[in-house]
């Protein structure tokens, strides 16, 4: 039969879909368009019932929100200035309510209203599964970032805290480990309201571009943690060909989060988090820290092959992610 796409993986099955493409072109997770005016930034998403949301976790309405976060993340991610809109394209089978689809579409609706943009069309088909594919729309503004734009001597940092989404779903789901925890309250519903209501680093994105020191060019290496913070910051090694440093001590963790592997493993791969992780002159990174105070230095980027390095041992970080796209 040959190679299936649970054996090559997500990341070598997009090494192999990038030669149908322009040169660099799927380095990042949105296209920048010129039209003439100002350029555009297109991406692309797709939320599949059984894979990214299921009815024991998240509402109709929760996933409609998500959506919508989760382009807009990606959107920020590479620096949007004025976010246009999306268009849906929506596959359920027959049998669905009315008023699932209704309460999805007053989802994205409600997070269109607090972060811009419209409804601008879309599709609708019958299909065995229920699935949402949006595509997002925005301008390109002053701080255009790309996973190949880090350099060694830059500080690595993030807009906020790791692993809360990745707590919510096993919060709502009961997971062993979590049932054995004696976790806060408030830490308890931080880490739900991260998964079925995350939040796109849009206002961290708009202090980054306020804070940069004028001297500086608009250069920065950016990307976002919808794949974890790990596969995060391997983006950008690998886009910009060199490698991350990163302290055990300054893992961005919730205020109140437990100590131990598993947990830091939840920081590292969690997955969802949809916070920036950027790659940033060191003087722009200390103006950032100040001015967006739930952000923190996690690292330094330097000289040497892509791969991700504990900065106390020197060992490669290697654990694996919570999620995979074609796992069996």
């Amino acid at each position: 039969m040959g190679e299936t796409l649970y054996q090559i993986g997500e990341s070598e099955l997009l090494n192999r879909l990038a030669r149908f493409a322009p040169a660099g072109q799927l380095d990042d997770d949105t296209a920048q368009i010129q039209t003439g005016g100002r350029d555009l930034l297109v991406n692309t998403d797709v939320l599949v019932e059984g894979v990214h949301f299921c009815e024991a976790t998240t509402t109709p309405r929760d996933i409609g929100w998500r959506c919508v976060a989760a382009n807009f993340s990606d959107l920020a991610a590479s620096g949007v200035d004025q976010i246009l809109g999306i268009t849906v394209a929506l596959i359920a089978p027959s049998d669905t309510p009315w008023k699932w689809v209704e309460e999805v579409y007053t989802g994205i609706e409600e997070a269109l209203k607090q972060f811009g943009g419209a409804l601008l069309g879309g599709d609708c088909s019958r299909g065995e599964q229920r699935l949402l594919a949006i595509t997002a729309l925005g301008t390109v503004g002053p701080a255009r970032l790309h996973r190949c734009h880090a350099r060694p001597g830059d500080s690595l940092v993030v807009s906020g805290p790791h692993g809360l989404s990745r707590l919510g779903l096993a919060l709502l789901l009961c997971e062993p480990l979590i049932q054995a925890a004696r976790l806060p309250e408030q830490l308890k519903q931080a880490a739900i309201n991260a998964h079925q209501h995350p939040q796109p680093s849009l206002k961290a994105l708009r202090s980054l571009e306020a804070c940069k020191p004028k001297k500086l060019p608009w250069r920065a290496g950016g990307t976002d943690s919808s794949d974890g913070l790990l596969e995060a910051v391997k983006s950008l090694c690998k886009s910009s060909g060199c490698r991350a440093i990163i302290d055990p001590d300054n893992l961005p963790r919730a205020p109140e989060w437990p100590l131990g592997s598993p947990w830091d493993n939840w920081c590292l791969n969690g997955g969802e988090d949809f916070e920036l992780v950027l790659s940033l002159p060191p003087k722009w990174a200390s103006a950032w820290l100040e001015a967006h105070p739930s952000s923190q230095a996690i690292g330094v980027m330097e000289t040497g092959p892509p791969q991700v390095l504990w900065a106390d041992s020197r060992a490669v970080i290697n654990t694996s992610p919570s999620f995979k796209h074609f796992h069996q």
